[in-house]
């Protein structure tokens, strides 16, 4: 009897397995069956099925380009040409920022302008060959630590409580867009036109537009001077108020005088 138990359990045991077996065999078809369609869907109709024996192999770069919408990017993009770039940097000299603020002062019977200098003034801008700035690559940048004009009291105020220069020593000019500048650049005679870009003042950030009136030397040199305006409140910026300064004009005047040298 206990021969006959114990050979009655094996064969439930092993009905169970075939049993169990069966079951797995069948979900994995079943499964195979419903994901078959989603490949189909996701892979691209001109591509050859792979068998059960292929191994998946590298795709080619015109398989990745023919991606569906949707998948990854895969295709790699080519990085732009800078070979025919045109990179205008400022030379050693002949540059020249200035600020210029009208004032009526209590000596005086007439107001006057108010005007400081620098000739700390560096940066460059860059051209691509279809004449669009590279933005990466152009900015100015001008020292306003180093801001002088003929009143020493007026200086050492604007550093210390308009500017705030300990803070924010420097005023950078991204320029984005050159509006009416032709290209490719002629060799010679005057160029008008406005650069257009970001100005940061102040620890303020603001789109800014220059008036630019040049003259192209040679076909190598850009000498000319730049001008644009605002207002005190758009960089945070407060209005002295002095004793000796009876009134100030709420409109700051940028000026700049370059010499921009044909690089490449």
């Amino acid at each position: 009897m206990v021969r006959n138990s114990a050979s009655h359990s094996s064969r439930k045991l092993v009905f169970a397995l075939g049993a169990m077996a069966a079951l797995i065999s069948a979900a994995c078809s079943l499964a195979g069956a419903q994901v078959a369609p989603t490949i189909a869907v996701a892979t691209n109709a001109a591509l050859p099925a792979l068998s059960a024996t292929d191994s998946p192999a590298s795709p080619t770069q015109a398989e990745l380009s023919a991606t569906p919408s949707g998948s990854p990017a895969l295709v790699e993009t080519a990085a732009p040409d800078t070979s025919g770039q045109a990179r205008l940097v400022l030379a050693s000299e002949g540059n020249e920022a200035r600020y210029r603020v009208r004032e009526q002062l209590a000596n005086l019977p007439l107001p006057s302008d108010a005007v400081g200098v620098t000739s700390a003034v560096t940066g460059m801008i860059v051209l691509n060959t279809d004449g669009v700035i590279a933005s990466g690559e152009s900015k100015f940048v001008v020292d306003l630590t180093t801001l002088k004009s003929d009143q020493g009291l007026r200086d050492n105020f604007l550093q210390r409580n308009t500017l705030e220069t300990r803070q924010y020593p420097t005023a950078e000019f991204l320029p984005l867009e050159a509006i009416g500048l032709p290209s490719p650049l002629p060799t010679s005679g005057e160029v008008i036109f406005q650069l257009a870009g970001d100005m940061t003042l102040h620890g303020v950030t603001r789109p800014t537009t220059w008036e630019v009136t040049a003259q192209i030397v040679n076909g190598q040199e850009l000498v000319g001077s730049a001008v644009t305006r605002f207002t005190f409140g758009d960089f945070n910026l407060t209005i002295p108020r002095v004793g000796r300064v009876l009134s100030i004009e709420d409109n700051i005047q940028l000026e700049l005088d370059f010499h921009l040298v044909l690089q490449g």
